[in-house]
């Protein structure tokens, strides 16, 4: 049995994704692959259809290319991000550079992953998007307000908001979810950054938690790691 048959079995009916790929041979390949796993797949070639569809059409999942016509990937992930979509976004991109990856994750997408790739690896990381989006979409609550995930923002006891990047999102919600737990570096590397390679990340971006939500936010554990803070 070979992948898109399996998949099919697993998935059944897995919903729907958008694929917007100007590579029409290659979005041909994916409509097979997303089609055999039990996806219902609407393609696009250019960045101005995609965001049509984006916002007309329900999605379970979305696939973005970054080097569109029209509208370039990352321009479209913001307009689609900034109109409240909040579908899992995965970008599939030839640009592989760890910046490159930063800022697709920062522009809001959940997940990226470069090209060529393995057709098993991209069908792995769409079901985890499904089963992380479906364990996610809920408020956690925090010392210091309540973190919404899916709207990317926290909200303080007084009504105000703050709004966060994903990969900020990301590691909040992951010391959330277990608020007196330490976690090492390494963990929070797995669990909020899977897809990046410079450890120096989870400093980055406990710095700018603490700068968005209070010195106080994330407790730095010394010689162990970090744990939310009291805020």
């Amino acid at each position: 049995m070979d992948v898109e048959e399996l998949e099919a079995r697993l998935a059944g009916q897995a919903g729907s994704v958008l694929l917007v790929e100007d590579d029409r041979p290659l979005a041909a390949v994916l409509v097979r692959l997303l089609s055999g796993a039990g996806y219902a797949v609407d393609t696009a070639f250019d960045g101005q259809r995609g965001l049509h569809l984006a916002l007309s059409r329900p999605y379970t999942l979305m696939v973005l290319d970054r080097t569109l016509p029209a509208i370039e990937g990352l321009d479209l992930l913001a307009r689609i991000r900034s109109s409240g979509v909040t579908a899992p976004v995965l970008v599939l991109s030839a640009l592989s550079s760890a910046r490159d990856r930063v800022q697709g994750l920062d522009a809001g997408a959940e997940d990226y992953l470069t090209k060529p790739f393995d057709t098993g690896e991209l069908l792995a990381r769409l079901r985890a998007l499904r089963r992380r989006h479906a364990e996610t979409s809920c408020d956690l609550t925090l010392p210091f307000g309540r973190l919404e995930v899916a709207g990317h923002q926290v909200v303080r006891p007084d009504g105000g908001t703050v709004t966060l990047t994903t990969r900020e999102c990301d590691l909040l919600e992951t010391l959330a979810r277990r608020p007196h737990q330490v976690f090492s570096q390494t963990e929070l590397m797995d669990r909020a950054f899977p897809e990046a390679v410079d450890d120096g990340l989870v400093g980055v971006y406990v710095h700018h938690l603490r700068r968005k939500l209070g010195a106080r936010a994330i407790e730095t554990v010394r010689g162990l790691g970090y744990r939310l803070g009291r805020g």
